[in-house]
C-alpha cells in the first residue's frame, strides 16, 4: 500500500469533477482512494484575445503611475508575466513590482509572487473581497493610484466602489478569460447522471464552472433536472469563495477544506464526507 493512501475510503463512489487546469491531478488523487471519476471539465483559462489593454497597463506600472497593486489570483499574475515576457518587459515588470505595495487576496497570488522572488506586503486572512476590504480599510489610500488585477472580464464592483469611495484611482487589468471547455453533450450527460442519482458527489473549484452548468441546462431545458440533481448529490467546494457562489445560486456546499483551499485538502474533505 502506498504511504499517501488514505484507506480506499472512496471505493466505488462516483465523483464528478468540473476542474480543467488540474483535472488529471485531482482525478488521480480521488482514484487512489478508490473513487470512480466522471471527468467533465467545464471551463478553461486563456489569455485575453486583445493584448493591447494589458500591455498598456504594464507600461503604466513600469512608468511608476501606481503605488499599490492588488492581485486577485495567482493565475492573473502569471498571465501578466507571460504578456510582459512576450513584449520584452518581464524584468521591467518584476522590477516595477518591487516598488509598489503588493496586496493579495489569499495565498495563491503569494505563491506566484514568490516564484519570481517577491513577497507580498499585505495578505488577506480570508481569500474574499470582504477580506481585501478589511485589510485595505485602515490604510490611507486617498489619491493613490491602485492597479487591480481581476479575473474574467467583469470588474468586482464591490471592491472598485470601495476603493473609489476612499479616494483612490483604480487602474484595472484583466489578463485572462474563461472559455467553454467541455462539449455540450458531455455536460448534458453529467446533468442527467446527477438527476438520476448516479453520482455521489460533485466537486467545484471555480465560479465559472457552476455558471457553465446552469447555462447548458437552461439552453437545453434541463434547469429543473440540474437543480434536482444538485439537491440529491453531495457538493464539495474548494474554498469559501466557491461555497459563497453556490449559496448565491441557491445551492449548498456540503463540504469544504477547513483552511488550505487546494486540491489535496479538497480530496481529504470529500473522503471524510463519503468515506466508508
Amino acid at each position: 500500500m502506498k504511504a499517501n493512501k488514505m484507506t480506499d475510503s472512496l471505493t466505488n463512489r462516483r465523483i464528478a469533477l468540473a476542474e480543467s487546469r488540474e483535472l488529471d491531478l485531482l482525478a488521480s488523487m480521488l482514484e487512489r482512494e478508490g473513487a470512480v471519476v466522471l471527468r467533465c471539465p467545464l471551463v478553461s483559462i486563456r489569455d485575453v484575445p486583445d493584448a493591447a489593454p494589458v500591455e498598456a497597463w504594464l507600461k503604466r506600472l513600469a512608468a511608476g503611475t501606481m503605488q499599490d497593486v492588488i492581485f486577485y489570483t495567482g493565475e492573473g499574475l502569471r498571465r501578466l508575466l507571460g504578456f510582459a515576457e512576450r513584449v520584452g518587459m518581464k524584468a521591467e515588470f518584476i522590477s516595477a513590482l518591487t516598488r509598489v505595495r503588493k496586496i493579495t487576496r489569499g495565498p495563491k497570488p503569494v505563491r506566484a509572487l514568490r516564484e519570481v522572488g517577491l513577497e507580498p506586503d499585505l495578505v488577506t486572512d480570508v481569500p474574499t473581497t470582504a477580506g481585501l476590504i478589511a485589510i485595505i480599510e485602515p490604510l490611507k489610500i486617498e489619491g493613490r493610484h491602485i492597479g487591480l488585477q481581476i479575473y474574467g472580464q467583469e470588474p468586482n464592483r464591490q471592491l472598485v466602489d470601495f476603493l473609489v469611495s476612499q479616494g483612490a484611482v483604480v487602474d484595472i487589468v484583466a489578463p485572462y478569460i474563461y472559455s467553454s471547455e467541455a462539449d455540450d453533450l458531455l455536460v448534458i450527460d453529467c446533468i442527467h447522471q446527477l438527476a438520476d442519482g448516479r453520482i455521489d458527489a460533485i466537486a467545484f473549484t471555480s465560479s465559472p464552472q457552476i455558471q457553465r452548468l446552469e447555462d447548458v441546462a437552461r439552453e437545453n431545458e434541463l434547469s429543473h433536472a440540474l437543480r434536482l440533481g444538485l439537491s440529491r448529490t453531495k457538493i464539495a467546494a474548494v474554498g469559501p469563495i466557491m461555497a459563497a457562489e453556490l449559496e448565491r445560486r441557491g445551492f449548498h456546499a456540503d463540504v469544504m477544506p477547513e483552511s488550505s483551499f487546494t486540491m489535496k485538502p479538497l480530496v481529504k474533505s470529500i473522503a471524510r464526507m463519503l468515506g466508508t
